[in-house]
């Protein structure tokens, strides 16, 4: 029998779980036209609520273009608005203070009214092997903001809590060393100033998780509660047929506040990983269960039960698998290095993040686009199984014809996504046949956004689209920009955000 003590703790529990989730997501969306993470929160769906936006878009006219600011010289993030700041992680190439020259990862924060500088994080480039921090990449982590916090993930695998006003307001700590942190291995820290960034507190992932970074990290942090949840860039060393680290994980979880480590999966991704963890995860309610989907490098989705909303203290705890669906159940599970270089047959792995929408996940899965087939899927999941549902939970699965690292956008009943081979596609939601495609010029790194009516993608082709978000295709507007987009835009307070490599535009209806 339960005590009548019982009920009412576990109805204060509820209660409070409750208004934890509602102040995050208050919190996380603070400003009412703001886009403070990548993706809807927290279910990662490329929709904005987002209204009064330019339906075209002339830029050698300058038709619905508000304004320009260059960047670096390689632009592979995403925009992210919040409070009146734009964060866009770029390179160094083109420097903006003199005590911070030479390769490194940079994050802007730059002014919403017309892209002048309020602060920048500038990190130093790992030494030694190129392939743990490849040469003029910069950051390519879209980060999170929530509040007067930005949580990022660096060029260097590093987990960076930032205080959204830098150091104009002082030195907030506990970390007091970011002369130190931006000065490279060897080299004397240099003063700082106003306009550097001020750095909270620091988690290390190769130092303090283990993990063995390839290339340049790319993550996008998901807040929940107290929680950050993301994927850690860990993969493959400079031959691309070795895991140096192969206990390393795939997925963790930190304590927003500290950065301690609190939880990480423990499915043994890290040994049977392809290339690189890719995927960030998302976080959907389904029976009453709060689940954690995560696109693993393996080409497996994996659902995991969140935390407790009361952190634990002592050891790192392990997630608990749900249910795992295998996207490509045919495919090499054993020996995949074999396959490095094989585009016509190999292992399949998850580069764009799952959205959960409507009790289902939505997933696209394939060959890696640098080593592998040419072959890819668009999949719905039933997301209330358990076990592995690999032969029950798939609702449809659409083919695609070459790679894919795009996150789906569900929308009224349609699943928008681009893809490496030039496409665009549209795709019904209930049954999964094409109700559309569209070649584009060039092909497609990042995702569709799904605003006000109209979808807004760019290409590696230097083309940004604007369609109508309709089972009828119509083409609104084609542009010409000045280099390739390898990321998604972003809506916000009545403009359309975009980066190619080496500009940042907004667009926005002429006044």
């Amino acid at each position: 029998m339960v005590s009548h003590s019982s009920h009412l703790w576990l109805t204060v529990r509820r209660l409070a779980t409750l208004l934890i989730v509602g102040i995050a997501f208050l919190a996380l969306n603070a400003g009412a036209g703001d886009a403070p993470m990548w993706g809807q929160w927290p279910t990662r769906n490329m929709v904005s609520d987002e209204v009064g936006l330019p339906d075209t878009v002339d830029v050698a006219n300058g038709d619905n273009v508000k304004w320009t600011v260059p960047l670096g010289t390689k632009t592979y993030a995403s925009p992210i608005i919040a409070g009146s700041r734009i964060y866009i992680g770029t390179n160094n190439g083109r420097p903006r203070a003199p005590e911070h020259q030479g390769d490194r990862g940079i994050l802007l924060c730059l002014n919403e009214t017309d892209g002048s500088l309020r602060w920048q994080l500038a990190v130093p480039k790992l030494p030694g092997d190129k392939y743990l921090d490849w040469p003029q990449v910069g950051i390519c982590s879209p980060p999170t903001v929530e509040g007067n916090r930005v949580y990022v993930v660096s060029n260097r695998g590093e987990i960076l809590c930032l205080d959204t006003a830098g150091l104009a307001n002082g030195n907030d700590g506990p970390f007091d060393q970011e002369a130190v942190h931006a000065a490279p291995e060897g080299k004397q820290p240099v003063a700082l100033s106003k306009q550097d960034a001020d750095i909270v507190w620091l988690f290390d992932m190769q130092r303090d998780a283990g993990t063995y970074c390839h290339d340049s990290a790319h993550s996008s942090i998901l807040i929940d509660g107290r929680y950050l949840y993301l994927n850690t860039g860990t993969g493959v060393d400079n031959t691309h047929r070795k895991i140096r680290r192969p206990d390393a994980p795939c997925l963790i979880v930190l304590d927003k506040l500290t950065g301690r480590l609190v939880a990480r999966e423990q499915e043994g991704l890290g040994s049977v990983t392809f290339h690189c963890t890719w995927s960030s995860p998302a976080i959907g309610d389904v029976g009453g269960n709060r689940l954690l989907f995560y696109g693993g490098p393996d080409g497996v989705c994996y659902a995991f039960n969140t935390l407790p909303r009361a952190l634990s203290e002592g050891a790192v705890q392990a997630l608990e698998k749900v249910w795992r669906f295998d996207c490509d159940p045919t495919a090499p599970k054993s020996d995949v290095h074999t396959f490095i270089g094989n585009r016509q047959e190999g292992p399949t792995t998850i580069y764009g993040m799952p959205v959960f929408q409507e009790g289902a996940v939505y997933v696209a899965a394939g060959g890696d686009m640098w080593w592998g087939k040419r072959q890819s899927w668009l999949k719905r999941i039933d997301a209330g199984g358990s076990g592995d549902v690999t032969g029950s939970a798939e609702t449809w699965s659409y083919p695609i014809s070459g790679h894919i690292s795009a996150t789906p956008a569900v929308h009224k009943g349609l699943v928008y996504v681009a893809d490496c081979n030039r496409t665009l596609h549209c795709v019904d939601a209930q049954t999964g046949k094409a109700v559309w495609t569209h070649k584009t010029q060039g092909p497609v790194w990042g995702s569709v956004l799904v605003a006000d009516g109209k979808l807004y993608l760019g290409t590696r082709g230097k083309q940004f689209l604007i369609l109508a978000a309709d089972r009828e295709k119509e083409v609104l507007s084609s542009t010409v920009l000045d280099g390739p987009v390898s990321g998604t835009a972003a809506a916000a307070n009545g403009t359309v955000y975009v980066t190619t490599m080496r500009t940042l535009y907004a667009f926005a209806k002429a006044q």
